[in-house]
């Protein structure tokens, strides 16, 4: 039987493609996430490329204190391929669970006949699921959406037929896949698939702060709560929401505590990928740290010019100690 008690202890981190790395889940599980989900592996470019190359390394990186924390996220169509590479990245024990991609939005993707379009293929999407889940060496769980089209109900009858072929755990993104990430995430959704499957059902859409973890829960009987493109930039998401829950006081974040976990972050990405591509990548989070402060519009500018580890340093150094 598999536990899910990480589920009452806080918010999941929902997989997020050029977000979800090592150093960013090492962040989020510092600051209360009890299980982070990996930006989305393809299981085909794993299984046809050499096992030792940098990117399947730095994509599959898990840090020592994450170790069973994480789940693996794989996309891909074809079962016998997705098997494969499930058995294989599952064997040694550094992922918790392995989470099967049928809600990524992508046309590159979709294309393919993967992410959101699996779901347009009911009998695909449960052929996949029942190959993964004999292969796998963890419990097998699935990201899907709503459906394909505005106004389709497509989870309502998918999600009882992945239960059956041995998906152990749903987290369902409220909105359809032609509504990318616009409008509003449907919670009686969430509400709906709960009622009907008994597995464990995570809610993810629209939750933007601690208070709307706790609103989900509550309106939709949810069994955990994702949460996506709030924690960017903002890890403390996860201890504010683990205290709500908790019935705690929740605490401000100091403009020392952010500059300290930013420049962690940096330092962590140069570590695992080198100085150059550490500060490119730190551009589009820097722009959410910042997000809502004084002259962030002239940092963001200013970030954009610079090159080294050293200067970014200097310059976000700068920035978050003017704000006490």
């Amino acid at each position: 039987m598999t536990n899910f008690g990480f589920l009452k202890k806080g918010a999941m981190l929902a997989p997020m493609a050029g977000v979800t790395d090592m150093p960013f889940r090492v962040l989020c599980h510092e600051m209360g996430c009890p299980m982070a989900v990996s930006e989305m592996v393809s299981a085909k470019g794993y299984v046809l490329a050499p096992k030792d190359n940098r990117a399947s390394r730095e994509l599959l990186a898990v840090a020592p204190q994450e170790e069973g924390a994480v789940i693996l996220q794989l996309f891909g169509h074809e079962p016998d391929i997705m098997a494969k590479a499930a058995e294989e990245l599952t064997r040694d024990g550094r992922y918790a669970m392995l989470d099967i991609n049928m809600g990524c939005p992508v046309p590159k993707i979709v294309g393919n006949g993967e992410g959101s379009a699996l779901m347009k293929n009911a009998q695909l999407a449960a052929d996949v699921v029942r190959e993964v889940s004999s292969a796998s060496h963890v419990p097998v769980t699935v990201k899907m959406r709503l459906g394909f089209e505005v106004g389709s109900d497509t989870y309502l009858t998918l999600g009882p037929a992945l239960e059956r072929a041995g998906a152990s755990m749903i987290t369902l993104h409220a909105r359809t896949r032609s509504q990318y990430y616009e409008g509003h995430a449907d919670w009686r959704a969430i509400k709906r698939l709960k009622e009907r499957v008994s597995i464990p059902v995570v809610g993810n859409g629209d939750v933007a702060s601690w208070q709307d973890a706790l609103r989900m829960l509550e309106e939709t009987g949810c069994d955990g709560v994702a949460v996506g493109r709030a924690a960017q930039g903002n890890p403390w998401i996860f201890e504010q929401i683990r205290d709500g829950m908790a019935g705690k006081e929740i605490r401000e974040i100091p403009a020392s505590e952010k500059l300290d976990v930013l420049l962690r972050h940096a330092a962590m990405l140069a570590d695992m990928k080198g100085e150059a591509v550490a500060v490119r990548e730190m551009r589009r989070h820097v722009v959410c740290y910042v997000k809502g402060m004084r002259d962030a519009a002239k940092l963001r500018t200013q970030v954009n010019s610079i090159l080294t580890l050293e200067h970014l340093q200097k310059a976000l150094t700068a920035f978050m100690l003017s704000r006490e």
